[in-house]
C-alpha cells in the first residue's frame, strides 16, 4: 500500500513511517520541519519519499495524496502549555490543517485516515478511568478544543463522503525521538543548572503517559481490527504517576542527588492542564491490546535516550 504520513519527521510521525517501511510500504513523510527534524528518518530515508511542505499549502498536498491508499494524520501544534500566547496557530495548524487533509483526500478518492486526537478533549473530567463515551466538558485549552473540532471534521467526512476514520486519543507519549513534555523540559533546565529544578504548579499532577512502540502497536491493532466508518480510541495505561516522581527519576539518572525543585504553586502548571488524567483502554484492550512497558519503565527509556542524544536539548528550543 502507499501511505501518506503527516508531521513525517516528528516524534511519532518518524516511528510511523519506520514501521510501514518494515511492513515493505510505499511512504510519503509529509513535514514543514517546524517541529520535526531530518535525523528521525536516518532509518528509513533511503526508502521513502519526503516532501518538505506546509499542510496549509492546499496544492502541494493535494499532489502528494495523489495515488495514496491510507494517510496517518499526526501533524499538528502539539504545545499545550503555551497556546494561548497565539490561539490561532492551533486553529490554523490543528484544525485547518485537518481541514486541507480532508479536502486532499476527497479530491484523490482517498478514504482511509487516521488521526492524532488528544485525552486533553476531556478538559477536568469527573469520571475516572474516563471512557471514549464521556460527555465532553467545557473545553480547557485552545489546542484541545482544535482537536475536538478536527474530530468533528472526521466524523462529518466520515457520515457525508464514506471515510473511515480512526481517531486515537492519545495521553501523552513517552520514546525514542521525544522532544517535548516534562521529561525534556526538566532535562534541559538540569542540565542548564543542576542545582534548582522548577516544576510548573505544584508537582502533584497526576498524569498518564504510553510508550510509543506500544502506541505504535495500538494504531497498527486498531486500523486491522475495527470495521466501522468512525473507530474512536482511547490510547494510555491504566495508571498514572505524579510530576514529582518524574522529577527525582530525571535526577537519578543525571546523578544529581541535591536539586531544589522550586514550584510555581497550585494545582495547574498552566491553564488548561488538567491535575489528573486517566483515560479508560478497555476498547482498546478489546482487540487484545496491552501496553508492554510501564510508565515508569517509558519514563525511563526516555531520560536515558534524551541523556544519550542532547543534540535534541539544542536544537529543540
Amino acid at each position: 500500500m502507499k501511505y501518506l504520513v503527516t508531521g513525517g519527521a516528528g516524534f511519532v510521525g518518524s516511528t510511523i513511517v519506520d514501521r510501514l517501511v518494515a511492513q515493505g510500504h510505499e511512504v510519503i513523510a509529509y513535514d514543514n520541519l517546524s517541529t520535526g527534524n531530518l535525523k528521525f528518518l536516518e532509518q528509513s530515508k533511503e526508502h521513502i519519499t519526503f516532501i518538505k511542505a506546509d499542510l496549509l499549502d492546499m496544492p502541494a498536498l493535494t499532489q502528494a495524496m495523489r495515488g495514496v491508499d491510507f494517510v496517518f494524520h499526526m501533524a499538528a501544534n502539539a504545545d499545550i502549555k503555551d497556546n494561548l500566547k497565539n490561539p490561532t496557530i492551533c486553529l490554523e495548524q490543528n484544525t485547518i490543517a485537518t481541514s486541507n487533509v480532508l479536502e486532499a483526500m476527497r479530491a484523490n478518492n482517498v478514504k482511509r485516515i487516521a488521526f492524532a486526537s488528544t485525552g486533553s478533549v476531556y478538559g477536568e473530567p469527573d469520571k475516572f478511568p474516563t471512557p471514549e463515551t464521556y460527555t465532553f466538558p467545557i473545553q480547557t485549552s485552545m489546542y484541545a478544543a482544535s482537536k475536538l473540532a478536527c474530530e468533528g471534521l472526521l466524523q462529518a467526512y466520515a457520515t457525508g463522503y464514506g471515510f473511515q476514520v480512526f481517531i486515537f486519543r492519545f495521553v501523552s507519549l513517552m520514546g525514542e525521538r521525544y522532544t517535548h513534555g516534562c521529561v525534556f523540559d526538566f532535562s534541559k533546565k538540569l542540565l542548564a543548572n543542576a542545582h534548582e529544578l522548577p516544576i510548573l504548579g505544584n508537582g502533584k499532577q497526576r498524569k498518564s503517559y504510553l510508550y510509543i512502540q506500544d502506541c505504535m502497536d495500538a494504531l497498527f491493532i486498531a486500523i486491522e481490527k475495527s470495521s466501522g466508518n468512525i473507530n474512536i480510541y482511547n490510547l494510555g495505561t491504566e495508571e498514572y504517576i505524579e510530576v514529582n516522581t518524574i522529577a527525582d527519576m530525571v535526577c537519578r539518572e543525571l546523578h544529581l542527588p541535591n536539586v531544589k525543585y522550586i514550584y510555581s504553586g497550585g494545582e495547574r502548571g498552566w491553564v488548561g492542564d488538567s491535575p489528573f488524567i486517566l483515560l479508560d483502554i478497555t476498547k482498546m484492550k478489546s482487540l487484545g491490546w496491552k501496553p508492554k512497558l510501564s510508565i515508569a519503565q517509558s519514563v525511563h527509556k526516555t531520560i536515558h535516550w534524551i541523556n544519550e542524544n542532547q543534540w535534541v536539548l539544542k536544537e529543540r528550543k
